[in-house]
C-alpha cells in the first residue's frame, strides 16, 4: 500500500513516516502542495495523509485534485480543530480529521480502518471502470467523464465518442470518412463537415495551444489522429 503523506514540520514527518513504514506501508513524503500535486499526476496512492496548512498552499487543493484522478480515502492533519475547518474538509471529499497533537499509534489505527474499509468497498463493486489515460487526459469510458491535466471537461455525447475512439487507436491516421461512419455510424454521404466541427470542439477542451495541437494533429489531405 503506497501513502502520499504531506507534511511541512519535519519532527512530525520523521515520527509518522517511521510508524507507517514499520507496519509495511510505503511512504512518499513531501513538504508543499506544489510537490504533492506534482506526485498526484505521476503516480497512483492508496491513502493521503494531508496538513491542512503549507508553505504554499494547504491539503483542501490537494484532496480536490486527488479527488478529481481517482477515489481515495484522505485523512487531514491539523492544529485547527473549529467546526467551520472540520466541514471543509469534510465536504471537499476527506474522510476522517486528526488534530494535532496525536500519537503516532493512533493515526496508523485510523489509517489501516479506512484502507481496509475501501478495499472492501472496491472489492464489493462488481466491475472497475474502463478507463483510457494518454498523457495528462483521462477518459472513464463507464462514467462517461474526461479530465485534462487534472480538470475535468464536459463533452457532448458525440464529442466524446469521437474522443474516446481517437484515443483508443493512438497514431492511427483516419479519414472524416472514416470517423463520420465510426461515430455517426453512416457512410460518408452526409456532411462529414461535421467531423471537423467536432474536431475544433474538442480541441477547444483539450488543447493548451489550438493552432499548435499536441494531442489530435491534421494530417493534410487525409485526416486525423491522436498523437502519443
Amino acid at each position: 500500500m503506497k501513502i502520499l503523506f504531506v507534511e511541512d514540520d519535519q519532527a512530525i514527518a520523521l515520527g509518522l513516516v517511521y510508524s507507517l513504514e514499520k507496519e509495511g506501508y510505503e511512504v512518499i513524503h513531501c513538504v508543499s502542495q506544489k510537490a504533492a500535486l506534482g506526485l498526484l499526476e505521476a503516480q497512483v496512492f492508496d491513502l493521503l495523509l494531508l496538513d491542512v496548512s503549507l508553505p504554499d498552499g494547504d491539503g483542501y487543493t490537494i484532496c480536490k485534485q486527488a479527488k478529481h484522478l481517482h477515489d481515495v480515502p484522505v485523512i487531514f492533519l491539523t492544529a485547527l480543530d473549529d467546526e467551520v475547518n472540520v466541514v471543509m474538509g469534510l465536504d471537499l471529499g476527506g474522510d476522517d480529521y486528526v488534530t494535532k497533537p496525536f500519537s503516532p499509534s493512533e493515526l496508523v489505527a485510523r489509517v489501516k480502518a479506512h484502507l481496509a474499509r475501501y478495499e472492501r468497498l472496491i472489492g464489493s463493486a462488481t466491475h472497475e471502470n474502463d478507463i483510457v489515460e494518454i498523457r495528462g487526459i483521462k477518459i472513464d469510458k463507464t462514467a462517461r467523464r474526461v479530465w485534462v491535466n487534472g480538470e475535468e471537461k464536459q463533452f457532448t455525447t458525440k464529442e466524446f465518442d469521437l474522443l474516446t475512439f481517437l484515443a483508443e487507436n493512438p497514431n492511427h491516421v483516419f479519414t472524416k470518412e472514416e470517423l463520420f461512419k465510426e461515430i455517426w455510424n453512416m457512410d460518408s454521404v452526409g456532411d462529414i463537415a461535421t467531423v471537423t466541427v467536432h474536431i475544433k470542439k474538442i480541441r477547444e477542451k483539450i488543447e493548451m495551444n489550438t493552432a499548435k495541437p499536441q494531442y489530435i494533429e491534421t494530417i493534410w489531405g487525409v485526416g486525423y489522429r491522436f498523437k502519443l
